[in-house]
């Protein structure tokens, strides 16, 4: 799906802030209002927008222990794995990837003890050959 430029400064203004209203996009756009609420709603019904979600403080997250966790699979096991990894609360997100692993799993969770039995629980799932666990230690900017 091709997008145009302005979609594309649409989509990274969404990045940094979702809630922003429709008027303020287009100020910071040099679009009308119209226009832009015409671009989400395409956006939205083509599934290029596929939901709105939340972006937590860093400061809230600090206080958290994250983890990027790199899986790999055994062959053919790949949907039970990221299904199994969908139902685990601490699981944020899962990448997969080329290179020596197959997965990227981002935790988090409220203590260090709480890390360990997560990657435990990934490292014992059905399909899993092994892991291998890096503490985040801060985020330097995301979008």
């Amino acid at each position: 799906m091709k997008l145009t430029d302005a979609d594309e400064a649409l989509l990274s203004l969404l990045r940094e802030n979702a809630r922003a209203s429709t008027a303020e996009l287009a100020r910071r756009l040099q679009l009308s209002r119209t226009t832009v609420q015409s671009r989400l709603e395409r956006l939205e019904r083509q599934g290029v927008i596929a939901g709105y979600t939340v972006r937590l403080n860093e400061d809230y997250e600090r206080e958290r222990i994250r983890a990027l966790i790199m899986v790999t699979v055994f062959p053919k096991q790949m949907p039970g794995v990221v299904e199994a990894l969908r139902g685990m609360a601490g699981v944020r997100s899962v990448q997969s990837v080329s290179g020596p692993w197959d997965l990227v799993a981002a935790a988090a969770v409220p203590t260090i003890g709480e890390m360990d039995e997560l990657t435990d629980r990934i490292g014992a799932l059905e399909g899993v050959e092994r892991t291998t666990s890096s503490l985040v230690l801060s985020t330097k900017f995301q979008r």
